[in-house]
């Protein structure tokens, strides 16, 4: 992958009252879709490659490719500067349950993601979202959501090799310090000379 990021974190609170919960895109784990500039569908030059989304206990992370055309490399070079560092999705058939009809606190609960979008800025560090069509379910709880974009806030990583396989997340550290940037000689680097010669 070019680079990879979280199309869709569970639990977040947006602005707005929603919240996506666990699995709500969970059946499209392993699908490929559309990796499109600021949702712009109007013109075929917009699709910059593609993602392949990849369910996580924490969300939906998605593994984007470039593809050959000008447009897609003048976007990986943003994207290599910096110069874009967040995702949005464009989704539909979404479902929502209301958890709190006074607060209006709404919970996302199934969709379909039908792009990801490179956008110019991150909304808040939740997940905010827009809808277009809504209708109301006949027991007052159950809502349907036609469509919506929805932006995690959260930045994109770059791929330090080939394939995301060799990247060395703060997971993988194990003290919490914040490796997601650094390769792995990088970290190695990093060791005292008792250490070293441990590893």
């Amino acid at each position: 992958a070019d680079f990879s990021g979280w199309a869709t974190r569970n639990d977040l609170p947006c602005s707005d009252g929603r919240t996506i919960r666990a699995g709500a895109f969970a059946h499209q784990d392993g699908e490929v879709v559309p990796l499109v500039y600021a949702h712009d569908h109007d013109d075929v030059k917009n699709i910059l490659g593609h993602v392949k989304l990849e369910n996580r206990a924490e969300g939906v992370f998605a593994h984007a490719f470039f593809n050959k055309t000008a447009e897609g490399q003048h976007a990986k070079e943003m994207v290599r500067n910096g110069d874009v560092r967040w995702l949005s999705i464009f989704a539909n058939g979404l479902q929502e349950q209301v958890r709190d009809a006074v607060k209006n606190f709404k919970d996302v609960v199934k969709g379909n993601i039908r792009e990801v979008s490179l956008v110019l800025h991150g909304a808040n560090p939740g997940a905010t979202i827009e809808h277009v069509n809504l209708a109301h379910g006949e027991d007052g709880y159950n809502w349907v959501t036609d469509e919506a974009f929805i932006t995690t806030g959260l930045e994109i990583e770059l791929s330090h090799s080939d394939t995301d396989s060799d990247a060395i997340t703060g997971s993988d550290a194990g003290d919490g310090t914040d490796l997601e940037h650094q390769s792995i000689q990088e970290v190695l680097d990093t060791l005292n000379e008792e250490q070293a010669t441990a590893v």
